[in-house]
C-alpha cells in the first residue's frame, strides 16, 4: 500500500485511477484497507476543492417531490390551498413556520434545509 496525501488536482486525478482499480478488491484485504482510505481521502479533497451547496429551501421541496412522485397538489395540507402552493413553487409566497413544519414532516426534510432564505421571483 502506497498511500500519499492529496495536495495537487494531479494527486487526486491520480487518487481516483488507483480506487478505480481497486474499487471491488475483497474485503479484508490490503487492496480493500487501501480502497477505504483513499476513498476517505477523496472525499476530503472533493469538500475542499469541489463543493456541492445544498439547494434553497424551494429546490429542495420541488427535488423531494420528485423522488417521491408528489405533484403540486399533494402539499395542499402542508402549505394551504392549491394556488397558495402554486405561489410558493413559483417564489412569489414565502414559507411560513407552519408550512416548514408540515413540509419537514411530510417530506422528511430538514428544518434547516427550509429556513434557509431565498429570493423571490418578481
Amino acid at each position: 500500500m502506497n498511500i500519499k496525501p492529496i495536495k495537487t488536482e494531479a494527486d487526486y486525478r491520480e487518487a481516483l485511477k488507483r480506487l478505480e482499480l481497486i474499487f471491488d478488491a475483497t474485503i479484508g484485504t490490503t487492496e480493500s484497507d487501501e480502497a477505504d482510505i483513499l476513498a476517505l481521502m477523496i472525499d476530503e479533497y472533493e469538500k475542499k476543492y469541489y463543493p456541492i451547496e445544498a439547494p434553497d429551501p424551494i429546490e429542495a421541496i420541488k427535488i423531494r417531490m420528485e423522488e417521491m412522485q408528489l405533484k403540486q397538489v399533494d402539499l395542499v395540507d402542508a402549505i394551504g390551498g392549491k394556488s397558495r402552493v402554486s405561489e410558493v413553487l413559483n417564489r412569489k409566497r414565502k414559507l411560513t413556520v407552519d408550512m416548514i413544519r408540515k413540509l419537514t414532516r411530510q417530506l422528511n426534510l430538514s428544518p434547516g434545509l427550509l429556513i434557509k432564505d431565498y429570493q423571490l421571483s418578481r
